[in-house]
């Protein structure tokens, strides 16, 4: 497939007129990229196998804006739908349509241009009176929303103009098209966005590491990590990469980056020439001073991040620190954007701490990789752990860390590979089944959404308060998606921080 007959679209101001679009996806990017074209004066189509409430809302908006047609549920998203009796010239794919989805199957057999939302945003940044604002780019199988929140709390600290956007919060769309303009985006993207972008060229880019993730929608581990390889192309500046996985290394010199571009290397342990790392628990910086041979700039203390800091905390903070020394960013506002960032919510969140037990919930560790993470983190851990799989194994994880286990309670629908290897490689921890199995959940974010949801997990905080005894940790890091008993990794954290309460005597409901 070719991208020559589009080149000419490289800023706002290109002949967007007419271009016969279809957007598949009616989602938050979706809807962006939508409204942009629209805006552009763009011939639109717009196609969502989804007919919700809130999906005809978005339509009506989109038809108040300007001309698009939109069609909604699954009879629609086989096809490729005519634009003014003609083949559309371009297709812009939401996150989650996998390529093999039909309409973007036949898009690519038909040599029709496929990009994402990223990649439209990327085209449209440059308009006249409005500053263009440089890029810094975030993936990794885990870690990304962490790092992108550091890297935007650092150059807010340095006083940039930032946000953070792209699989975070904000459409990369919606921050583009800010009327006042950026001096840096800090750009999350996953896997699914990156699969479909050709020619963004950031200042800087980093993956933070790859494990296992993610296969069933790019059809095998080498296309997942082949894709988040894809970040570092055409980087200008620095391309940073994890000095401890040598395939994320390999990435790096694999990468096809602008002359002069260096590689930058982050670890947690005490950096070589040109990395940033640790060093007695100080985060130095031995790749952006002068006497980087020599000497080692102080930026933080890591007990200055936060309470509980492992690992991963750790090397996230190195990550972003790397991208905004990259963009010029003085050690001062380094320390200043580390010290006041805030974490949120579901990500090794400390939730409670009685009779010396602690209990944290890392909803967000949905594969196996952040799983191992958090585990590592604590010495005598009660585990709650499972949801759906999609696809992965577990038996690394778990021999790796089945002797930190003093038990594991076993929550999801999709539990056969986490059960079997636990069988394998910690038969002698004892293994606890919740007995609520409800499926199809819905919720908001907001609470536990559901009494299936809040019971299933509530037998789950019981039978862990059964086992745990003073100086253990309940650890609720199910290396799995939520989908299966939760509407969201978000539902699902909120649904455990409920039943501590309950226990506790605090009950939320």
């Amino acid at each position: 497939m070719t991208h020559a007959n589009l080149d000419h679209l490289t800023r706002w101001e290109s002949d967007w007129a007419d271009l016969r679009v279809v957007v598949a996806g009616l989602g938050l990017s979706g809807f962006s990229a939508a409204d942009t074209l629209i805006e552009l004066g763009a011939k639109v189509v717009v196609i969502d196998g989804a007919d919700t409430e809130v999906n005809r809302s978005r339509a009506d908006t989109l038809k108040i804006v300007g001309a698009a047609d939109v069609f909604l549920g699954a009879g629609h998203t086989d096809e490729l739908p005519m634009i003014d009796g003609q083949a559309p010239q371009l297709l812009i794919a939401s996150p989650g349509w996998n390529p093999r989805q039909p309409m973007l199957a036949a898009a690519a057999e038909a040599g029709i241009e496929i990009w994402g939302d990223v990649e439209l945003a990327w085209r449209v940044r440059e308009k006249e009176g409005r500053k263009l604002a440089e890029w810094v780019v975030i993936t990794g199988t885990n870690g990304k929303t962490t790092t992108v929140g550091m890297t935007e709390s650092i150059l807010k600290a340095a006083g940039l103009r930032a946000i953070a956007a792209g699989n975070v919060g904000t459409p990369i769309l919606d921050a583009i098209r800010d009327p006042e303009g950026f001096d840096v985006i800090a750009v999350e993207l996953s896997s699914f966005q990156l699969h479909f972008t050709h020619s963004i060229s950031p200042l800087a880019s980093v993956v933070l590491n790859i494990a296992e993730d993610h296969v069933d929608w790019h059809g095998g581990f080498g296309n997942y990590k082949a894709d988040k390889a894809k970040i570092y192309e055409r980087t200008r500046i620095a391309a940073i990469y994890n000095a401890d996985e040598p395939v994320v290394e390999a990435m790096v010199e694999n990468a096809d980056v602008i002359e002069g571009c260096r590689a930058i290397g982050f670890t947690t342990g005490v950096p070589s020439l040109s990395m940033v790392g640790v060093v007695e628990d100080l985060l130095v910086d031995r790749a952006f001073i002068e006497d980087r041979r020599n000497s080692a700039a102080e930026l933080i203390a890591l007990d200055q991040i936060g309470e509980v800091v492992p690992r991963h905390t750790a090397a996230n903070a190195a990550a972003a620190a790397a991208l905004a020394r990259a963009c010029g960013v003085e050690p001062a506002a380094v320390a200043a954007g580390l010290a006041g960032f805030d974490p949120g919510d579901h990500r090794i969140q400390a939730v409670a701490r009685r009779d010396d037990v602690l209990w944290i919930n890392d909803s967000k560790a949905t594969n196996p990789h952040a799983a191992g993470a958090s585990l590592g983190a604590f010495s005598s851990v009660v585990w709650i752990a499972g949801g759906l799989s999609k696809g992965v194994e577990y038996d690394e994880l778990v021999s790796a860390h089945a002797k930190r286990l003093k038990a594991v309670v076993v929550i999801g629908t999709d539990t056969a590979t986490l059960l079997q290897a636990l069988e394998r490689h910690a038969p002698q921890v004892p293994v606890i089944m919740a007995q609520v199995r409800e499926t199809g959940v819905q919720g908001g974010a907001g609470s536990a959404g559901s009494a299936a949801g809040w019971a299933v997990m509530s037998q789950a905080v019981k039978a862990a308060a059964g086992i745990a005894k003073a100086g253990d940790t309940v650890l609720m890091a199910p290396a799995a998606a939520s989908m299966d008993q939760f509407s969201s990794y978000a539902q699902r954290g909120n649904a455990f921080i409920d039943a501590v309460r309950a226990l506790m005597g605090d009950d939320p409901r």
